[in-house]
């Protein structure tokens, strides 16, 4: 378990996080968090450990959402996109959170699932997420940019996970340029940077509801791999 001082800083209360919790560790994981005040608990496990999802709800943990994960290898050069994508210019964060504030108005993430939420404090995660990641290399190792008619219409944050994998992390697409095309080629183009840097597979994760972009990376190749599980705790 890890405090989160940002999480605590924008829900104001002490909050922490657990990216692997099982069965056998909840009772520890629950003591923790009391000894250190903790008021919020965000806690994940693979959806194949059910002991542990239903130990979990024993315990007042609320489930909010099923997170999908696909990889594709990238053992051929993907083909090019038909609208342009590049990587972000120095100063145009404020275009990618601008996309960000559009794109994510009203998205159904672990925090809008949970009613204690303020509304519109979630739909602020994402946007501050966004602009982070084009300022710190702690947040992404790269920001791509797509751009429809010389505007920057939307946006993907990458990660090197390690020596063999890359990660793309968090898309954003503007609402007038959905439909377009415009995500697949900001797939493409994070195939592309990754090949260019020697990962072998690339994966991305979404909401299980979220269907679009499912099929998206289906026809691009990408094959499921992984599900998890998000449960919050209130003490």
């Amino acid at each position: 378990m890890k405090l989160s001082p940002l999480d605590t800083e924008r829900w104001k209360v002490p909050t922490a996080k657990v990216p692997h919790v099982s069965a056998a560790e909840v009772p520890a994981l629950l003591a923790q968090c009391r000894a250190q005040g903790v008021r919020f608990l965000i806690a994940r496990c693979p959806t194949s450990e059910l002991a542990t999802a239903q130990a979990l709800e024993r315990e007042g943990f609320e489930l909010m959402d099923t997170l999908v994960y696909f990889s594709r290898r990238l053992d051929a050069e993907p083909p090019e996109a038909s609208i342009a994508v590049r990587a972000a210019a120095p100063g145009e964060h404020g275009a990618v959170k601008d996309v960000a504030s559009r794109a994510f108005a009203g998205y159904f993430g672990h925090y809008h699932a949970d009613p204690r939420l303020e509304r519109g404090a979630c739909d602020a995660v994402y946007v501050d997420w966004a602009e982070r990641s084009c300022q710190s290399r702690e947040v992404a190792d790269e920001v791509l940019v797509g751009t429809v008619d010389g505007t920057i219409a939307a946006f993907a944050t990458l990660r090197l996970n390690d020596a063999e994998e890359g990660e793309g992390v968090l898309f954003g697409v503007s609402p007038e340029a959905q439909g377009r095309g415009v995500y697949r080629a900001l797939m493409l183009g994070a195939m592309r940077w990754f090949k260019a840097r020697s990962r072998a597979r690339m994966v991305v994760s979404t909401q299980i509801n979220n269907i679009a972009v499912q099929k998206v990376w289906s026809r691009l190749g990408f094959e499921p791999s992984q599900s998890w599980y998000t449960f919050h705790k209130w003490f």
